[in-house]
């Protein structure tokens, strides 16, 4: 067997994953230790040693956040994270990355061991946990698959994917159980919120609309049963792909717990200014996650980018994010293939997010 890889031969286990003997956080009165800490305080690496009594914490990180210029634990009053398999189908390395490089606390789940999360095993569900535990990691939301399809009886969507994306092949008919399932991974990895879609975008979806909405308010209070809270991602192959959009829905729909997934890339993209024109028309009190990546326009079209090389304005929307009180994920997902590698990739794009951040005043 191949050093690093499982009984099982799916390479889930990480060479680097194992902690130091002796030297492993566990849970305290039912909390890990970076969850006594208050998200926005700050400390130097010293006085979170001394503050946490647990010294031979450090060890496993040293040698490997000096290169990144993360620090340890990262200090901001968002939920910084990153989507895992945009680093790697291999869980284990992507935790690695997030947790000993990217010195993050929180990651958002999409697919693992090229599986979408929904179709996950049993076994794999639980050596998910573990590795999860192993680095410390706490999950933002599951990020499903969830009407992302076509609406029945409109006409075919010119966006309907001819293949198979993000391991999420299913059709309408299964959306029933896309949510209960997406529901029950909420509550397998502790989160409350599952992300959402609203169908593959339609020329005229005026004739469709109402009974879109009927669709996700449906969904919402079911999951609300469960305690969990739908976040409605605009995207822009689908019906709701800007903030202009999303502001028209969200009146329609006053229900509590739907939340929006706000991602200025993806308005951008779809030919909106994300900041500051987009997010001024936005319910703040509405924005329950948000998902953070670049683009640039390009004659007919757009191209993605790292971040801080694009066009959306990240330092002003960050900032506006604070001071509006939003206090959630700002999640990494980084779609840019431009380092050769996913991995590379996303880490040329967390090093431009962490310069954002920065300068926003928000890390």
């Amino acid at each position: 067997m191949r050093a690093g890889h499982s009984s099982a031969g799916r390479g889930i286990i990480s060479p680097n994953e194992k902690p130091l003997a002796g030297c492993r956080a566990g849970p305290i009165a039912g909390f890990r230790i970076a969850e006594r800490l208050p998200v926005a305080t700050r400390f130097t690496r010293s006085e979170f040693l001394k503050t946490s009594g647990l010294a031979c914490l450090a060890l496993p990180f040293l040698g490997s956040r000096g290169a990144s210029g993360a620090s340890f634990p990262l200090a901001s009053p968002f939920r910084v994270a990153v989507i895992n398999d945009e680093i790697s189908q291999d869980f284990g390395r992507a935790c690695e990355v997030v947790a000993r490089e990217f010195g993050m606390a929180w990651i958002e789940l999409r697919g693992m061991w090229n599986k979408n999360i929904l179709d996950l095993d049993a076994k794999e569900i639980a050596e998910a946990k573990r590795i999860l535990a192993n680095y410390e990691l706490r999950v933002t939301d599951i990020a499903s698959p969830l009407f992302k399809v076509d609406w029945p009886g409109a006409p075919a969507s010119k966006f309907s994917p001819k293949s198979d994306k993000f391991h999420a092949d299913f059709g309408f008919a299964q959306q029933d159980d896309v949510l209960r399932r997406a529901i029950e991974m909420a509550r397998e990895f502790q989160t409350d919120r599952v992300r959402c879609f609203d169908f593959w975008r339609l020329d005229d979806p005026a004739p469709y609309r109402k009974a879109i909405n009927e669709k996700l308010r449906d969904a919402a209070a079911l999951a609300a049963k469960s305690g969990v809270k739908l976040l409605l991602e605009n995207e822009m192959t689908c019906n709701t792909a800007t903030a202009a959009e999303a502001a028209q829905v969200f009146a329609a729909i006053p229900d509590a717990n739907l939340l929006l997934n706000w991602d200025p890339g993806n308005a951008a993209a779809a030919g909106e200014t994300a900041y500051p024109d987009g997010y001024r028309l936005l319910p703040k009190g509405r924005i329950g996650h948000c998902h953070c990546k670049d683009v640039t326009r390009k004659p007919g079209g757009y191209e993605w980018a790292a971040m801080g090389s694009g066009i959306v304005d990240w330092v002003g929307q960050f900032r506006a994010l604070r001071e509006d009180g939003y206090r959630l994920a700002a999640s990494l997902e980084t779609h840019w293939h431009g380092g050769g590698t996913p991995e590379e990739s996303t880490r040329q794009s967390w090093a431009g997010m962490r310069k954002e951040l920065h300068a926003a005043g928000d890390l």
